[in-house]
């Protein structure tokens, strides 16, 4: 125990259980060695340390690392509250008294959210570069399927052709997003609290700046309460991960409808698929079921810290200890997902038929052919009803636009002319589109090229 002085009783075995968090910050041991360097470097730099024996606790910090990577150090759960105490034990071991300076000024309460901030930064940066190959993915896809038409949908009913590549470059744009909010959330997590102690400073001369450099952070917190309680950056790396997943189980909801038979679009990869215990023909898209089944629990780890935080009084209290299952849970959701998402689509077979000849005459060309009225002269008001008219008239003959002949749509309006046929063209579906952000071929082919500049600086 890091306490007990003022205790005649031991604490209950069962409470120790209870409330140990080592199971789950173990993970931040990394950074908690890191931490404690920084800081027997700095007590070294203050004179509270002698050269000596900062180079003793270094040195065993050190070794302790190289111990639990190596597996031969396995602190145990029924023993130590968390990840420092059963730190300082093993130091104890190693070095004896020497190691009893490095708590000098400073409380677990600083070394936890100084511990955990890195972390975060570590996570941040580490997902962004998985979003970047995500990414990248998906423009190598969406260069192959630039002439590739298939429908986009409202309301999950047929609006308007566009094009496999314009639709996955939808996704870049989401994950550009979520790109951005890792960015801020690594800089929100960028300051360092180390020396603010349990919640008021110290009396000694710590060097707060020196430890934040040595660390990497770019400032200092600069009020002590809140440096200890402040969990915002684990909320939003939180939300993030809640925005991120709802992305990607999108994308799964897609891939999950493009593979079935109904729909033909998609093949999934047998690396990715698993099959039925009763039906020897089922291919089932489990991972990406799975994707969008997670998600789920990364919902509900951002309602478990929005309700530990609510009601808490300043400064710390241990209920601040549950913020780190939910982060990691989530994190690591996240980040295999964003893994599993590409693979996914780097291994996928592109139907590019599908929809060449169930597109020809089809009504997702009505808004084109309203605009195509509005070219001569019709207000568009009056256009929308002329077209609903000829899609009227083609529900009732059972037939699709082109079928139609001149003299059909001359009968709906005097205006249609033989050039009206090439509008409902799926050959020239894409290239008629004159708006920026469009799935004109030309504007799509821009984007990729836009895109690949863009992530090629940031790899």
């Amino acid at each position: 125990m890091l306490w007990g002085g003022r205790f005649k009783e031991k604490f209950n075995n069962s409470a120790l259980k209870f409330s140990s968090s080592l199971s789950f910050d173990i993970h931040l041991i990394e950074e908690d060695i890191q931490v404690s360097k920084a800081h027997a470097e700095m007590l070294a730099k203050i004179n509270i340390l002698t050269k000596e024996e900062t180079e003793k606790i270094i040195n065993a910090l050190n070794l302790i690392w190289v111990l639990f990577k190596e597996g031969t150090w396995n602190p145990e759960i029924e023993i130590y509250e968390d990840i420092h105490s059963a730190i300082e034990a093993k130091l104890f071991e190693l070095i004896g008294d020497v190691a009893g300076k490095l708590h000098t000024g400073r409380s677990r309460n600083d070394q936890i959210v100084t511990d955990l901030r890195l972390w975060v930064k570590k996570s941040s940066e580490e997902l962004i570069t998985a979003l970047n190959n995500l990414q990248t993915i998906f423009l190598d896809t969406a260069e192959r399927h630039i002439d590739t038409v298939i429908l986009g949908y409202t309301h999950l009913q047929r609006a308007q052709p566009v094009s496999f590549a314009f639709h996955l470059l939808a996704y870049i744009e989401m994950f550009e997003r979520d790109k951005k909010r890792l960015n801020f959330i690594y800089n929100e997590a960028d300051f360092s609290p180390l020396g603010s102690g349990a919640l008021a400073g110290s009396t000694l001369p710590l060097d707060r700046k020196f430890t934040a450099e040595k660390l990497g952070f770019k400032s200092i917190s600069t009020n002590a309460m809140d440096a200890v309680s402040d969990r915002d950056f684990v909320a939003d790396f939180l939300n993030c991960g809640v925005i991120g997943m709802i992305h990607l189980s999108r994308l799964a909801e897609e891939l999950i409808i493009w593979s079935s038979s109904e729909w033909n679009l998609i093949k999934l990869s047998d690396k990715y698929t698993t099959g039925s215990s009763l039906m020897p023909q089922k291919k089932n898209p489990d991972i990406a079921e799975l994707i969008r089944g997670k998600t789920g629990r990364v919902f509900g780890n951002y309602i478990t810290m929005a309700t530990v935080l609510k009601g808490l009084p300043l400064s710390y209290n241990r209920d601040l200890q549950e913020d780190k299952e939910p982060l990691f849970d989530s994190v690591k959701t996240f980040y295999d997902s964003v893994l599993l998402a590409g693979e996914m689509i780097q291994t996928m077979q592109v139907n590019s038929e599908r929809f060449k000849e169930e597109l020809k005459g089809d009504f997702s060309f009505a808004t084109d052919l309203a605009d195509w009225l509005v070219l001569q002269g019709i207000p568009f008001r009056d256009a929308h009803h002329i077209v609903g008219e000829v899609v009227k008239y083609c529900e009732e003959k059972n037939k699709k636009f082109d079928y139609l002949n001149l003299e059909e749509f001359k009968k709906i309006h005097p205006i249609f002319d033989i050039s009206a046929f090439e509008v409902v063209n799926t050959q020239n579906a894409l290239s008629r589109k004159r708006t920026l952000g469009s799935p004109n071929p030309e504007f799509v082919i821009y984007e990729i090229e836009k895109w690949r500049i863009k992530l090629s600086k940031e790899n």
